[in-house]
This record gives structure tokens, sequence and C-alpha cells, in this order.
């Protein structure tokens, strides 16, 4: 039987590793927490990889998600490294692929992040966990389906101010809670007060990450757009893909 195993990751890429991964290298904080609570043997994190904190805390960091320390990642010699497309910077992942087996992903439906954490699952030989999680997340984003109604702005970013726009995970979960998505732009685009103003939108929506905004920006942005609902939201519920979604019931 070989010691090794060969499979396509989301980008359509062939990556061959060991037949059962004993230490893998997690480049994205959603997919660690996956990882973690799958039971799969993460041996390094970026520092954006916080959840679960307990059993993170004495998993070594290895840089952030667009700037890795290689030579943290050599030290801890990963048979398996898992990064994500968007999250991930281009240069960093051709460097690790020159050493390491790297397996990507690419997400932007909930049916793509289903998919991603089926994959992990067989890859790790955690099968029935993963399968028990996956339904868990389906179960839940079910309940919440058409829950919302609207037009809405959703805010990743202050000065400038940046948007989440088609092409992104985001826009896919806002349309299945039932929002509409005003931002018909690719990706993140930058966007105006005068814009905003004319697109009128009924809520927007400010994620507390990646910029960390808070009640005072609520309170200074209902004061610039009375008519529109400002509300503070939890961006990990809206932009995390892995066992995170189970968090919405």
């Amino acid at each position: 039987m070989s010691d090794l195993q060969t499979v396509y990751d989301q980008m359509g890429r062939k990556v061959t590793f060991s037949s059962l991964p004993k230490r893998i290298i997690s480049l994205v904080p959603s997919q660690t927490e996956f990882l973690i609570d799958i039971g799969a043997p993460v041996v390094g994190r970026t520092k954006f990889c916080i959840h679960p904190k307990e059993q993170l805390a004495d998993i070594p960091i290895i840089g952030g998600t667009k700037n890795f320390r290689f030579d943290a990642i050599r030290d801890l010699k990963p048979d398996l490294i898992i990064g994500n497309k968007e999250e991930n910077y281009r240069e960093g992942i051709e460097m690790l692929e020159k050493d390491f087996p790297v397996w990507m992903s690419d997400i932007y439906t909930l049916e793509d992040a289903f998919a991603m954490m089926t994959a992990l699952g067989s890859i790790c030989d955690k099968r029935e966990i993963t399968q028990e999680t996956v339904e868990d997340c389906e179960k839940a984003m079910e309940v919440v389906k058409r829950t919302k109604s609207g037009k809405v702005i959703y805010l990743i970013w202050k000065s400038p101010w940046m948007a989440a726009g088609k092409d992104t995970f985001i826009d896919h979960l806002l349309k299945h809670l039932g929002y509409e998505n005003l931002i018909q732009d690719c990706r993140y685009p930058e966007i105006t007060d005068e814009e905003i103003e004319t697109l009128d939108p009924d809520y927007i929506l400010f994620s507390s990450e990646p910029f960390p905004f808070k009640e005072e920006h609520i309170f200074l942005a209902e004061n610039k757009w009375p008519k529109t609902k400002c509300l503070l939201v939890d961006g990990e519920l809206y932009s995390w893909y892995g066992s995170r979604l189970k968090e919405w019931t």
C-alpha cells in the first residue's frame, strides 16, 4: 500500500502528500477552527487563527495570512499545508509549494464550504465527525435561510469605506439570508459617502472584522445616514466558512 495519496484541491491543482497527514499547518482562521474541531493534527497556525482558543494556545504561530514566516514553517516540518486562494497571498503559496504539499480551498458559496470540509475530513481520515459537522452546518443555515429582507451594504473597512461585493462568500451568504446586496462590483470595492447615500440602503452592516467596527462607529453612521438602520455584526459569522457556520443557530 502506498504511503502517499494524490487529490485535487478546490483550485483544480494536483496535490500529493502523506496518506495520513500527521503535521498540518493551516493558513486560514476558519479552516483552522474546523480542523481542530474534527481532531486533525494541526501543528502550526497564523496569528489570526484564534478559535478554539484553548486548543490553539500551544500551537505555534507562523506569521499572518499574507506574510508567512518561512523559517518557522520549515522548523515545523509539515507534511501538509492548507490555505485559501483569497485569504493567502500567491507569492507566499508559490514559495511554500517548492518544499511542501499545499492544498488550497476556493470558496464562494455555502456548497463550496461544505465541499471543503468534506474533502479535508477525508484527507485527515476524520469522515464521521466531519459528516456530523457538515450536517450541523447545513441544518443551521437552513434555519436562517430567507429570514432577513431589505437592501443592504456590508462594510468591511473604514477610510476608505470598503464593502463586500459580488464573487465573495459574504455576498452569497447575504443572499442566502434574504438580503439584496446593493454592491454590484466584484470583490471588495471602495465606496464613498455619496455613493452610499445614493444607493439608499435599508441596512448598513458593519463587520467586526477585518476592520474592528464598534458601537461608536454605528453612532456616527446613524447620524450620517439617519434613514438607514446601521448594525454591528459578527464578522466571523458572515465570513468564516468552516464549522463556525453552526453558530448561526
